[in-house]
C-alpha cells in the first residue's frame, strides 16, 4: 500500500497520522487474468488503484462488440466512474489482462475520509478533473484525426500501454479493425525505410 501512498504524496502531503486513517480504510485484493474488477450492470461500490498488473475497461455493445475506453497499468485509477459517484449500474466492464492487485478504498469510506482528511477531497478532485480532460481530448482526437494519426498519438503518448497490451485491443481503442491497425503498421514501417 506503499505504492498508493506515495502517489498520493506526490500531489498532496499527508502527515503521518493522515496516511494511517487512509491506510485504515484500504483493502488489497489480487484478480487473476481474464476475472472482471467490475461489470456492466453491477454498481461499482470502490476505487481502484492498480498496485501491479493491467486492465482494460469497455463496452459491449448490443451485437456483442467490445468497445475499448481505456487501459489501466500501475498508478491508475480504474472503475467506471459514473457508478461509482451516483451509485447506479455501471455502462463498463473492467477486466484485467493479467494477474492485477488493486488497492480498494469503499466509497462510503472515502466520504468520511474527505471529511477527516480535506485535502484529500482535493486530491480526488484533481484526479477525476484529469480524467474528464482525457476523455474529452480522446472524444475530439476520434472526431478530428486520422486512424493513423490516433495510433501515432497512442504509441507517443501511451508507450507503455502499447508494449503491453495485445494489437486487436489497440484496435479496438482507436476504433478500427485489426486487420487495418496492422495495414497502418506496415505501412509506417514502410514509410520509415524510405
Amino acid at each position: 500500500m506503499d505504492k498508493l501512498i506515495q502517489y498520493i504524496n506526490k500531489h498532496i502531503s499527508l502527515t503521518a497520522e493522515e496516511e494511517g486513517l487512509l491506510l485504515s480504510k484500504l483493502k488489497r485484493r489480487t484478480y487473476l487474468k481474464g476475472q472482471y474488477v467490475s461489470q456492466s450492470g453491477d454498481i461499482s461500490k470502490h476505487y481502484n488503484f492498480i498496485e501491479s498488473g493491467k486492465t482494460r475497461t469497455f463496452y459491449l455493445d448490443d451485437n456483442g462488440n467490445e468497445h475499448i475506453v481505456a487501459f489501466g497499468i500501475e498508478n491508475y485509477w480504474i472503475g467506471d466512474l459514473g457508478s461509482i459517484i451516483s451509485q447506479t449500474p455501471a455502462d463498463f466492464n473492467v477486466q484485467c489482462l493479467d494477474k492485477t492487485t488493486v488497492i480498494q478504498i469503499a466509497c462510503n469510506q472515502l466520504e468520511q475520509l474527505y471529511h477527516d482528511i480535506p485535502k484529500l477531497e482535493r486530491y480526488f478532485r484533481i484526479t477525476v478533473q484529469n480524467a474528464y480532460v482525457n476523455a474529452q481530448k480522446r472524444i475530439v482526437r476520434n472526431f478530428s484525426l486520422s486512424a493513423q494519426e490516433r495510433y501515432l498519438l497512442f504509441l507517443e503518448e501511451q508507450a507503455e500501454i502499447a508494449q503491453r497490451v495485445p494489437q486487436y485491443m489497440i484496435a479496438s481503442y482507436l476504433g478500427i479493425t485489426k486487420e487495418f491497425l496492422s495495414h497502418l503498421r506496415n505501412q509506417i514501417a514502410k514509410d520509415a525505410k524510405s
